[in-house]
């Protein structure tokens, strides 16, 4: 190969490794952790754009453990019962979400969350199909949805069986 083209084609590889790299990705980590008397979601932004006017939702309805979120004595769960309890982010958030014992889904109002920022929130999921109803393992949450919503754009992901989803978004 001459010369001449060579340094071509580095020239132009490296403006597409250049041009990729300033491109700003926006992506979210979700961890369920199992805990007790509270569970607790932590949502962090693992990417280098503010989330910002977006509707976080968290879909317990396609669980291997058909999970729900107990927040009083009475009602669908059992046993042990916990409200929300937002423990981190608060800052983050246009509202605070009301949870009605029993649903299956929660949305959470993102005013602003910073890259490397994180909400957080406690709350109990009980398991609606297994024997173990207060316990939840990864495996039981494995197949929920969580999804974010930013104008018309709609992103989703699937919790796996070690309790963790990742989003990315688009650019930002």
């Amino acid at each position: 190969m001459p010369k001449p083209h060579r340094k071509s084609l580095f020239l132009a590889a490296s403006a597409c490794l250049l041009l990729s790299a300033t491109v700003a990705q926006a992506g979210l980590s979700i961890r369920f952790i199992e805990g007790a008397p509270k569970d607790r979601f932590q949502i962090e932004n693992t990417g280098s754009c503010d989330i910002t006017a977006a509707t976080l939702r968290l879909d317990l309805s396609s669980s291997q453990g058909a999970l729900i979120f107990d927040v009083t004595s009475t009602g669908a769960g059992v046993e042990v019962f916990q409200p929300f309890e937002l423990v981190e982010g608060q800052e983050a958030l246009a509202s605070v979400p009301a949870v009605v014992d029993g649903q299956n889904t929660l949305d959470l109002a993102v005013d602003r969350l910073k890259p490397g920022a994180a909400i957080g929130f406690t709350i109990d999921v009980d398991d609606t199909i297994g024997t173990r109803q207060i316990t939840v393992t990864g495996s039981e949450i494995e197949g929920a949805k969580v999804s974010i919503t930013q104008g018309a754009e709609v992103t989703a992901a699937t919790f796996n069986g070690k309790a963790r989803a990742e989003l990315q978004t688009t650019g930002c």
